[in-house]
């Protein structure tokens, strides 16, 4: 070996020093982890709460019950009722297996049926629905003036968030509709 070439240097190496080297590493991949996780699940709840979703609304606002005719002490006529139906979520609605149904007081059976058409409600708009169906043999009890009708209107559906998941949404309004018994005129409704 000449002068100018360089020694070879023998380095010792501290095994004590490797060992909390590795150690450090450790620590470091482990709260770079933690706060990764801690940052996505931030961002998650963050979503969640901007595009939270939520169920409809609904709005009954005109009821009607034209053709109306009682005798035997029972009533027979069309039963017809417009709603809106408001869709508060950003995103698409989409409705399915939905029904409004008349029941008769105060015994609550089903004195008609009808499946309301699945469709779709744009997120943010609302949605203007009437039904009409017949119903037959309504029970009238005794010498009443005014006769109480139930309308159940429910509408199932869902709503596609951030195009990856689905919340199913589901609503039910309820409204007790006051009848005179003479000529089926409505009286009153409260939902």
């Amino acid at each position: 070996m000449g002068p100018h070439q360089p020694q070879p240097q023998h380095i010792h190496q501290n095994p004590r020093y490797d060992h909390r080297h590795g150690r450090s590493n450790l620590a470091s991949c482990a709260a770079a982890s933690a706060f990764l996780l801690l940052l996505v699940a931030a961002a998650a709840i963050a979503l969640f709460i901007l595009f939270r979703p939520h169920d409809p609304t609904i709005v009954v606002s005109a009821v009607q019950l034209p053709g109306f005719a009682s005798s035997n002490g029972s009533a027979s006529f069309t039963f017809a009722q417009l709603a809106a139906v408001r869709n508060p979520n950003r995103n698409m609605l989409s409705h399915y297996d939905s029904s409004l149904v008349v029941l008769s007081r105060p015994q609550n059976q089903v004195a008609g049926f009808m499946f309301i058409p699945a469709g779709q409600i744009e997120g943010g708009r609302t949605q203007y629905m009437s039904a009409s169906f017949n119903v037959a043999g309504f029970p009238v009890t005794g010498n009443a003036e005014v006769v109480e009708v139930e309308s159940r209107m429910k509408l199932k559906g869902r709503v596609e968030v951030l195009k990856f998941f689905m919340h199913h949404v589901e609503t039910t309004k309820l409204c007790t509709v006051s009848v005179s018994s003479r000529n089926g005129a409505v009286l009153g409704f409260r939902c």
